[in-house]
């Protein structure tokens, strides 16, 4: 996933990160400064093992505090076992060999970190990093087993090379990913078991063998709307126009070039949801196509181009219109002009819960932009006015505003 599209607006959470003996425990490097990035305070422990490939002091330079290592320092505070589990909201260790692994699965507790897991009450998670034949034995599968019974967290490797040469599943996860997961177990699980449908990027309507008729939307505004939700616990599905955004993994994705192709896709999958956000810059029309061949420029002449259009469906009018009393549709206006008035009509017009208006031709609002200047009225009568922000921080407000109407 994009790390981009996570939420920044952490502060005041602790998570307490363990490194354990791998080869990729210098990964680790990069999720102490990806939390850092969400706002979030680290503290870190390393095993004997992990200080033999990375070093603490590059934890506590990054910004890590405190960070701890062996058992009985001099000098380290005798409870120190016990402090993550009082100051954390979440303890991740990652990488986790196989030996840690079978360790928090028995309830061992030898060493710094495997007495600061056992007396962690918190949320835990774990991602493994080994060697293919380690993570397929069956002493490594029922430890999974029964550390994912007591509802322990686990992000699952990945398949590829290993260190050693040999192939299979063993690689450590993308540390985007692990990121996304630990951003996860901090978020309020609000929309928990809450099914989302949400529409992004543009549409491509097509012209000729190699044009096409399109925008510029680049579908940041709904992968972080797409991302923010499922943080909080939603199940997503996305229907995505072309665009090159990586979700998270735990968000279900149709990709689609056309708007017909866009809203056979999402009248199909209405139905079952409970809220359909509506985000892509869906063209209105689309032009009556040339054929299945190049235009060729010497054949059109110098009298100029005439392209006819069709209209397009309104896939949000069609959501407003079958929306059931216990679904909600949030509909999107990228507007140049009449903000208000536009947005206000749309919302009276297409049947929807919220509107979120944007004016793109804004600096810094818009298609392409990272931050977002929105205007939002919801069907009770509210307005609010929300500065130029990041659109992670502009999702993340909408699920809120959306939850108080």
């Amino acid at each position: 996933m994009d790390t981009d599209l996570l939420f920044r607006g952490y502060l005041g959470k602790r998570v307490h990160l363990g490194v354990t003996g791998s080869v990729a425990a210098y990964k680790a490097i990069d999720l102490v400064r990806g939390l850092l990035d969400c706002n979030v305070s680290v503290s870190a422990t390393l095993t004997d093992a992990a200080a033999k490939f990375v070093t603490p002091l590059s934890f506590a330079a990054l910004g890590a505090d405190p960070v701890y290592g062996a058992m009985f320092a001099d000098g380290d505070d005798p409870y120190a076992h016990l402090g993550p589990g009082r100051a954390a909201d979440v303890l991740a260790v990652a990488p986790c060999t196989a030996n840690s692994l079978a360790k928090f699965a028995c309830g061992l507790a030898d060493d710094m970190l495997s007495c600061q897991v056992l007396a962690h009450a918190g949320p835990l998670l774990l991602a493994p990093a080994m060697n293919p034949a380690m993570w397929e034995a069956p002493a490594t599968k029922e430890n999974v087993a029964r550390l994912r019974d007591r509802g322990v967290e686990l992000v699952f490797p990945g398949s590829g090379k290993v260190a050693c040469g040999d192939v299979g599943n063993g690689r450590l996860a993308p540390v985007a990913a692990i990121l996304g997961h630990v951003c996860r177990l901090l978020s309020p699980q609000d929309l928990s078991g809450v099914r989302v449908l949400l529409t992004l990027g543009p549409t491509r309507e097509k012209f000729d063998a190699v044009r096409f008729w399109s925008n510029p939307s680049t579908g940041r505004m709904g992968a972080c709307l797409a991302t923010a939700a499922w943080l909080r616990g939603a199940q997503v599905h996305v229907v995505a126009g072309p665009c090159s955004l990586q979700l998270p993994d735990g968000v279900a994705r149709t990709d689609v070039t056309s708007a017909r192709e866009m809203h056979a896709a999402v009248s199909d999958l209405w139905p079952d949801m409970d809220i359909a956000c509506c985000t892509a810059a869906v063209a209105d029309f689309r032009p009556r196509p040339f054929g299945e061949t190049k235009m060729k420029k010497d054949v059109i002449g110098e009298g100029g181009l005439t392209v006819a259009f069709d209209s397009n469906p309104d896939i949000l009018a069609g959501l407003g219109a079958s929306k059931r009393r216990d679904q909600r549709l949030i509909g999107f206006a990228a507007e140049t002009d009449d903000l208000r008035a536009n947005a206000a009509a749309k919302l009276e017009r297409k049947n929807l819960d919220l509107i979120v208006a944007n004016p793109v031709n804004a600096h810094g609002s818009g298609f392409g932009s990272r931050t977002n200047s929105v205007l939002v009225l919801d069907r009770t009568g509210r307005r609010e006015e929300w500065p130029s922000l990041d659109k992670s921080e502009v999702a993340w407000r909408i699920w809120d505003h959306l939850a108080e109407i």
